[in-house]
């Protein structure tokens, strides 16, 4: 693999707002070369929180933000990278896992599901946000299920 494309020199290239770099790379890098990378590594870096607060709010605004509507286009996607950096040298960028959801539902998600088959599963957990057990259990017994049924569901 290229010098050129370790995630090391890609960042210090990220950080230094290198606009040629995307041009410098041979068609052979180009291909192997993933801005795909750049949006998961770019809005983390270790530091003060300015530091971090800062990268992460202009990751968000610049990149984050239809990154795939112009993925057809990695020159621009590369130069819309560039404009992140504050200017204050190479940072040490991080890749930050995505956290996995537990499998299956709560007992307070299937209950609000079963009532409101037809709802969204982002509302699902608003509505479960919203509302405490005790508020779920009253509404139950408003719709006429007994303590039996109650205790089983939620």
């Amino acid at each position: 693999m290229s010098d050129k494309l370790t995630i090391r020199s890609e960042m210090r290239a990220f950080d230094m707002k290198d606009r040629e770099f995307y041009d410098s790379l041979s068609d052979e890098e180009r291909k192997k070369f993933s801005t795909f990378l750049m949006l998961k590594y770019g809005g983390n870096v270790e530091g003060s929180y300015d530091l971090q607060a800062w990268y992460l709010r202009a990751h968000n605004e610049r990149v984050n933000m239809n990154f795939f509507d112009i993925g057809k286009q990695p020159k621009l996607q590369w130069l819309t990278c560039t404009t992140v950096s504050p200017e204050l040298g190479p940072q040490n960028h991080y890749w930050l896992n995505v956290v996995k959801k537990k499998e299956g539902l709560s007992k307070v998600h299937n209950f609000l599901s079963k009532l409101y088959p037809a709802m969204k599963k982002s509302d699902i957990e608003l509505m479960a946000k919203l509302n405490t057990l005790a508020d779920l259990k009253e509404m139950a017994k408003q719709l006429g299920w007994d303590a039996k049924q109650i205790k089983a569901e939620l």
